[in-house]
Formats: structure tokens, sequence, C-alpha cells
């Protein structure tokens, strides 16, 4: 029985939600150019871009597969997060790839692909980034209605109604407002993110307690789950393709370098970035010990993902409830509008400017953009209703993430560090590295091949598409020597 009181909790998500929407569709009026809606003018300052960042990479789906890692492999469930957390502080002080890349004033990563691998280079890497974003995000819908339909006892028959209010309510301030819209209100979602996640730990940590989550973590899970090198299920594999999907996140991963590039200068880019480091590990680290209290309280359960969104129903007190539920649409509704608008920037600023001829105007383009933004809503919230997902959630995420992540990062840095570096490599990379996870993710949906599929294993499939795209690179550049028009960034 959940403990979501229509009264109480309703009202105080009723009120947050309103507040957000107000803030959200106040800002319209000053989205007058397209770079007001992509990258909100190239004005954001330090304190902004920490809470949008931490905000964007926050939503209900990192909750849920954070938690889920905790539920399944203990504290080494977070050992993503400390990688992350350390990349992002190391290329922050050393400005490695993003400095040149805010340098250049671009809009996005394929502008700056195109000057060092050609406008056919830039359309490709648009099209798999696009790929690869709109298939991660494809399941966030479906993920944050279940939290919501769980958390709140609601029957499951309202898991699609709950999912295209979420999808309503985001893509409206989005569309009219755009990046602006999406500071705003990510900061108001920052602050209420931040007291939920706090209080509803602290709850954990009172009546749980430390000792017994430590406990459960040595009973159910053995050494392992302190330690991910030894964990049956996660072991070498698992860390160096975590070390190379975060990486490549923090230096590609649209939604996060497009605070680099809406940040006022370069020196704000790389501040935002070693200041929001140590918000990674708690990213993974505070859903993962809810992850662990689910498995404490509740012991085994059928489905995994859903076991903490289980443990909170009945766990969260009235009111505290309230605030809980609003945190996580906090974080949900930054997420997606992040996402949608930094994807749709993508299919316009590089998939469908080559097709036409000069600029279009600030009217016609700001039209243009918040229609794509209308159609990638439309197509997350048809994905997430048809496609049932395979494995574990966190492992669906970076693969999807890697048909873009292994070819673009190795893309930025030849293109900035390597002379040699040329169209042919650039191509080459791109295409390994995206054959690679979506042939997986195919074999997963195969029947002939699931076996295959799982014999190999997300994490190595992972790493092959990296060393693939790396190898891919300096074959295809060496093959054939640089013109004229390639040079470094």
């Amino acid at each position: 029985m959940t403990h979501f009181n229509w009264l109480l909790d309703g009202s105080i998500v009723g009120l947050y939600l309103l507040i957000t929407m107000i803030a959200g569709l106040w800002v319209r009026k000053y989205v007058g150019k397209v770079e007001h809606f992509l990258v909100a003018g190239r004005e954001m300052d330090i304190y902004l871009g920490i809470a949008s960042l931490a905000a964007t990479e926050f939503g209900i789906v990192t909750c849920m597969y954070t938690a889920q890692n905790g539920y399944n492999h203990g504290f080494a469930g977070a050992t993503p997060g400390i990688l992350m957390a350390a990349a992002m502080l190391i290329i922050g002080l050393t400005g490695f790839c993003i400095k040149p890349l805010r340098d250049s004033g671009v809009m996005t990563l394929p502008e700056l692909i195109e000057k060092k691998f050609g406008p056919r280079i830039r359309w490709a890497s648009g099209v798999v980034i696009v790929l690869g974003g709109l298939l991660n995000m494809g399941v966030f819908l479906r993920v944050g209605g279940e939290f919501l339909v769980l958390v709140a006892g609601m029957d499951p028959q309202y898991l699609e109604l709950m999912m295209t209010i979420m999808l309503v309510g985001v893509a409206v301030y989005t569309i009219l407002g755009g990046m602006l819209s999406v500071l705003v209100t990510d900061f108001l979602q920052f602050v209420v993110m931040s007291l939920g996640l706090i209080v509803v730990t602290i709850l954990i940590l009172v009546n749980v307690g430390w000792d017994k989550l430590v406990t459960t973590v040595e009973l159910n899970i053995g050494a392992g789950g302190f330690n991910p090198f030894i964990n049956a299920e996660l072991g070498w594999g698992f860390v160096i393709f975590q070390a190379l999907i975060n990486t490549a996140a923090v230096l590609t991963w649209q939604t996060t370098i497009a605070r680099v590039l809406a940040a006022k200068d370069t020196d704000t880019g790389q501040k935002i970035y070693t200041r929001t480091s140590f918000f990674f590990v708690a990213r993974f680290l505070i859903p993962g010990i809810w992850g662990i209290a689910a498995l404490a309280t509740l012991g085994k359960v059928t489905n995994s993902l859903e076991a903490m969104p289980m443990f909170l129903a009945t766990f969260v007190p009235v009111g505290v409830m309230g605030l809980l539920i609003a945190a996580m649409l906090a974080a949900d509704m930054s997420t997606d509008s992040s996402y949608m608008l930094t994807w749709g920037s993508v299919i316009y600023n590089d998939i469908l400017a080559p097709f036409h001829k000069g600029k279009w105007p600030e009217k016609k383009g700001l039209l243009v953009n918040r229609f794509i933004v209308a159609i990638i809503g439309v197509f997350l919230l048809i994905y997430g209703l048809w496609y049932k997902l395979e494995g574990g959630l966190w492992d669906y995420l970076t693969l999807t993430g890697t048909i873009y992540l292994a070819s673009i990062s190795v893309l930025l840095i030849a293109g900035c560090y390597w002379d040699r570096a040329n169209s042919w490599g650039a191509a080459a990379a791109i295409v390994v590295s995206a054959a690679i996870p979506v042939a997986y993710l195919v074999m997963e949906k195969t029947d002939a091949a699931r076996a295959f599929a799982k014999s190999i294993g997300p994490y190595y499939s992972g790493i092959a598409a990296f060393a693939g795209a790396g190898l891919a690179m300096v074959i295809g550049s060496l093959l054939k020597p640089n013109s004229n028009k390639e040079t470094s960034v």
C-alpha cells in the first residue's frame, strides 16, 4: 500500500509543476533567434551551468538504473559514477578537447567536425549522433512512467497516460522557450531534486541504517558488492568499458557538451566541468543506496528494476512522498527537455542544413526547430510504448550511447590533435562503431542469435566498438593522405 496522499502529496506535486511551467513559458519572450533557442545566446554563467548540467544528467531513468545497479551489484554498482567524475575533473582542468571546441564558436559537435573532415562527415556524424541519442532516450518515458505508477500506487493501465502527460508538459515549454527555458527550469528543478534526494537518503540512513546496508551487500553479493573487479557479473570488462564510455560521454555527449557551448567563454565551460564532477559520484551512489535499501527490506524480487520504487512506495511517509515525486518529476523534466532540444539542434544544424541553400531566416529557423522538437516527442512516445527492454537498463543505455560515442569521441580527439586524420578514417570510424552495438541490439531481439549475444555481453561488444573506431580512424587515414582541405581544427 503506497503512502501517497492525493490531497497533500498531490498538492505539493501540482504546485511544483505549476511554478515550473510558468517559469518555462515566461522566458519564451526572450527567444528571438536560433542561437537563443539552441545555446541560450552563449550567456550561461558558472552557477547556472552547474545546476543545469547536474539537473540534466539526473532523471527518473538515471535514478532507476543506478538503483538497479545498487540492488544487483551493491556499492560496486556506483563504479561508473566514480569514473565519470574523474574524467570530468581531468578534462575540466586540462581543457582536453573542450577548449578547442568552445573556442571554435560552433553550436554542435558535427559543426566542428566539418572543419577537419568536410561536410559529408559532418552530415554522417549528425545522423549517427541522432540515431544513438534517440535510441538511448527512447526508453525514458516508459521507465519514468513505471516509477510514478509504482510509487503513487496507481493502476498500471494508467502507465501510457502518465507517459503522455509527462511528455506534453515537457514539450510545451521546450518548444516555446528552447535552451533559455531549459536553463531556467533546470535551476528550479536542481533545487527541488537535490532537496528530495537528500531528505529520502537521510530517512533511509536513519530508519534502515548504514550497518544494515553494508551487511545486506555482504550477505547477498559478497566481496564483489564492494569491488567491481571481483564481481561475477561485472569484472575487468565492465570497468574498462565504463572508463571508455564515461570519458567519451564527457567529451561528446550532446547534452553535456551543450553546457560548454552555451557557456559565456571557454574558462566558464571548464569550471562548470570541474565543479560539477563531484556530483556524478552522488548521481550513482545515492540511488544505489536506495536500491540496496530495497534489497535489505524487500529481499529478492522478480524484476530488479522495480525494486526501488516498490520500496519507496511504502517507506516514504506522507508529505515527504509529495516532495519525492516532485523531485523525480523535476529530474525527469530537466533531462527530457534538454535531450529533446540537443538532439533537435543536431537535426537542424547538421542534418537538414546541408540540404538548404543559404541560411534560414530567424523566424523560419525557430519554427523548424520547434517542429523538430515536437516530432522527437512523438517518436519518443511511440518508441516507449512498443520497445521491450532486454537485460539491465544501464547496459541498454551505455550500448545505445556507444553507437555514436565511440566514433564521435575518436573524431573529436583526432580532429583536435592528429594532423594526419582525414575523412576516410572518419567515415570508417563512424561505420564500424555504429555497426557493432547495433548488431548486438539486433541479436538480442533475435531468437537464433540471443544466446550468442549473451555469450559476448554488452561490455565486450562496447569495448570492441571503441577499439574498432580507433583502428578504423588510424587505418583509414593512413591509407589515403590528407587533402588540402583537411587541416587541424
